[in-house]
């Protein structure tokens, strides 16, 4: 901090001593350290302060980019969405426009014929009515 070396601290403090006094240079020696503590902490409680500021700012920006970063993300995302459902929505109407309509009735087997009775759960096959 000060370029301040022990034969200058040694001519301070014998004019420290002619000037105040050998009684009251200790209390003042005291005092002065007293001061001296509560300036360090001052400033290191400045120096505390504007770097979580800094840490704070840093923080704030890099939010905002991952912020811009997934809006981006969304935005891409949604896109391809619509354009995956606008071409499923035109593949469903070529189909349906290609496909023949089906028929009103579906044919139904004969009283005797060979196809297979499939069981329905609770109910034999032999016990329902055919329609």
């Amino acid at each position: 901090m000060f370029d301040i070396g022990f034969s200058e601290l040694l001519v301070i403090a014998v004019v420290a001593l002619v000037v105040i006094g050998p009684e009251r240079l200790p209390r003042a020696a005291r005092t002065l350290g007293h001061l001296f503590g509560r300036m360090q902490r001052y400033v290191n409680d400045v120096k505390a302060d504007i770097s979580r500021e800094m840490e704070l700012e840093e923080l704030r920006r890099l939010q905002a980019s991952m912020q811009d970063a997934a809006r981006a993300f969304e935005s891409s995302v949604t896109k391809e969405v619509n354009e995956t459902e606008k071409e499923f929505t035109k593949l469903t109407e070529t189909e349906t426009a290609a496909a023949p309509p089906p028929s009103a009735e579906a044919p139904r087997p004969a009283a005797g014929s060979d196809q297979l009775e499939l069981k329905l759960e609770g109910e034999a096959a032999a016990d329902r009515k055919p329609a």
